[in-house]
């Protein structure tokens, strides 16, 4: 078995498709629209791995993130430049961080949000993180 895409719903799909392309550099691979709501599939070609955002049309009010959700993560060459990036975009990235692993190495991150409210854990690309 292979882990395919992971989906999330969204409110406002071109400011969502907006968001990930200039972030992440993912583009629309697919888009179905089923009258009530549209399924939109991104990528950016460095994986098989896909992002789907569902986007319910009609649908006005936030969803309720709840405290089940933890977050989507993405790898990078660069962090420092990822990190800037981020920020240039008015993203609002949060600080960089490294954490110790156990058995050694470390992991350095940081999040940032999506239009949505959904994290987004960026990571130093290396070790178990490619």
């Amino acid at each position: 078995m292979g882990m395919i895409h992971s989906m999330i719903r969204v409110l406002d799909e071109t400011r969502s498709v907006e968001f990930y392309r200039g972030a992440f550099g993912f583009d629309i691979a697919d888009r179905y629209d089923f009258g009530s709501f549209v399924l939109v599939y991104l990528s950016n070609g460095e994986s098989g791995f896909e992002l789907e955002l569902t986007v319910n049309k009609g649908r006005t009010e936030p969803y309720a993130l709840g405290d089940g959700y933890g977050h989507l993560a993405v790898s990078v060459e660069n962090l420092e430049a990822a990190h800037g990036h981020m920020a240039a975009l008015g993203a609002s990235p949060g600080d960089i961080r490294t954490l110790s692993l156990p058995g050694g190495g470390e992991a350095r991150f940081f999040f940032v949000q999506d239009p949505d409210g959904y994290k987004i854990e960026v990571l130093q690309r290396g070790g178990r993180y490619k």
